[in-house]
């Protein structure tokens, strides 16, 4: 006579993966779309990350520094937002490295704009592309495109520029820089500035907007009564330039050399020429909008949650690549906003793809993330990205969970899964539980209270090739419908 119970070695779990790879299980499909090419002659990505390596080398130098030097509690920076380096700690800083204050400052600066360091309030710690600087190529090249990203920022313009027309060239940029990369070659600095003028004349023709209805007719003063000193005055006064006088040359100069000092491009004999760095970047950045605009949900232009369901199909690279696009055409604060506003649905999976999003962002949703960990459904998503963005291992990011958060999260990627994904793909997800054997799994899935458990016992015992796990599911899948033990 032979027992009909199930044998704990039958329903034991393999050796569980880290919890924080659980999420991507259904995206990991092959995409229909061929990753693009780089044009030819473009180095590979170590050769990228080595150049880049030496364009940081005096601004990770300086973070290193700091994160050895100066710990939580010391009076290192100004209170004045920007986590400036005080007084002291520059000539600190300049003492032990060598240096002088301006070199500390100018490469303190550099490190906060690639990501080395990170802003918060009053203070600054080491950014996660510090603690990989030395491991992970991918890291250092996206902290020199933020710095690429931010060259107008690395170099200020001249004082004496008028505000508006640095704007106007600064969105004019992009244009030049893609005619450089196209061009594959050193371009004379006139071929540059008359492409500048066009974009500009584009950018001024599509701002141009007459008011609808009827307009005042414009005062006119009496010739006795006009003051010829405050009209001369005025005509005189500088903050009153209009944009439209201010010639371009001097500011194409000045953009020119700004991305000549992130390394982006050569600068001399009247001529620039974009370095293998700054092709690449240039590159992928056009790549990245190719992409989006191919994109069947028109991502560029969608909402978030329909964004997200564009995505879903694609490898994490190229999904990044589309998160980095859409977040690209509208400001971080709305973005950040309607990414966690996706999360809050039902779908489990946009959940988890929200907050792959929200890695992209970096830094400045950490507020609106840290404001979400009280609510019970983005929980554990949130702790998971607040532990990376703090420096931890995504490997070992699950550490921060406890026990119930790691199963509610097991139990609603499990949703995901079942509801986007495959059989084979529901059954290999009982690989990332923290439990050992499936009894034990059981048990505290029905004791979280995950409105969706019935549902994923009920698709994983269907799912299951052992008929005695499937059965030890599907009872467990009953007892929470009914409320029994």
């Amino acid at each position: 006579m032979t027992s009909r119970i199930p044998r704990d070695s039958r329903l034991r779990l393999v050796r569980p993966r880290p919890l924080a790879a659980a999420p991507r299980a259904m995206t990991q499909r092959p995409s229909r779309r061929p990753a693009p090419r780089p044009p030819e002659g473009t180095p590979a990505q170590a050769e990228l990350a080595r150049m880049a390596r030496s364009q940081l080398a005096g601004a990770a130098r300086v973070a290193h520094w700091a994160d050895a030097a100066l710990g939580p509690g010391r009076d290192a920076g100004q209170h004045d937002g920007k986590a400036t380096l005080s007084d002291a700690s520059a000539e600190r800083a300049a003492a032990d490295l060598g240096l002088t204050v301006a070199q500390v400052r100018a490469d303190w600066d550099t490190a906060r704009l690639a990501g080395l360091v990170e802003v918060h309030g009053d203070s600054a710690r080491p950014g996660w592309r510090l603690r990989a600087w030395d491991r992970d190529d991918s890291a250092v090249l996206r902290g020199w495109v933020a710095l690429f990203d931010a060259w107008s920022l690395a170099h200020p313009e001249p004082p004496e520029q008028e505000a508006a027309a640095v704007a106007e060239v600064v969105s004019a940029m992009p244009q030049v820089l893609s005619f450089l990369q196209l061009s594959a070659g050193p371009v004379p600095v006139e071929q540059l500035l008359d492409l500048l003028e066009q974009r500009v004349t584009e950018l001024r023709t599509e701002r141009c907007e007459i008011p609808f209805g009827p307009q005042p007719e414009p005062e006119q003063a009496a010739p006795e009564q006009a003051d010829p000193g405050q009209t001369d005055a005025h005509q005189a006064d500088p903050g009153h330039a209009d944009p439209e006088d201010t010639p371009l040359e001097p500011l194409l100069d000045w953009a020119l050399h700004a991305l000549a000092s992130v390394g982006a491009l050569t600068y001399g004999d009247a001529q620039a020429t974009l370095t293998p760095l700054g092709s690449w970047a240039v590159w992928v950045k056009l790549e990245q909008i190719c992409v989006a605009a191919q994109s069947p949900a028109g991502n560029i232009e969608a909402v978030a949650e329909e964004m997200l369901r564009g995505c879903a199909q694609l490898r994490p690279k190229a999904a990044r690549d589309e998160y980095r696009a859409w977040l690209a055409a509208r400001p971080v604060g709305s973005a950040v906003t309607e990414l966690l506003g996706a999360a809050r649905g039902e779908d489990a999976l946009l959940r988890g793809l929200a907050f792959e999003a929200l890695r992209v962002v970096g830094a400045p949703a950490e507020p609106d993330v840290r404001a979400v960990v009280d609510e019970p459904t983005l929980r554990p998503y949130a702790l998971l990205w607040l532990a990376v963005h703090d420096g931890a291992d995504p490997e070992d990011a699950h550490e921060v969970l406890t026990r119930e958060e790691a199963t509610w999260l097991w139990v609603d990627t499990a949703a995901a899964v079942a509801d986007h994904g495959e059989a084979p793909l529901l059954v290999r997800h009982l690989e990332s539980a923290v439990q050992p054997t499936v009894p034990m799994l059981l048990d505290e899935v029905r004791a979280v209270g995950h409105p969706r458990t019935v549902q994923v016992l009920v698709a994983l015992a269907a799912a299951h090739p052992d008929p005695a796990l499937a059965k030890a599911v599907r009872r467990a899948a009953f007892q929470v419908h009914t409320g029994g033990s």
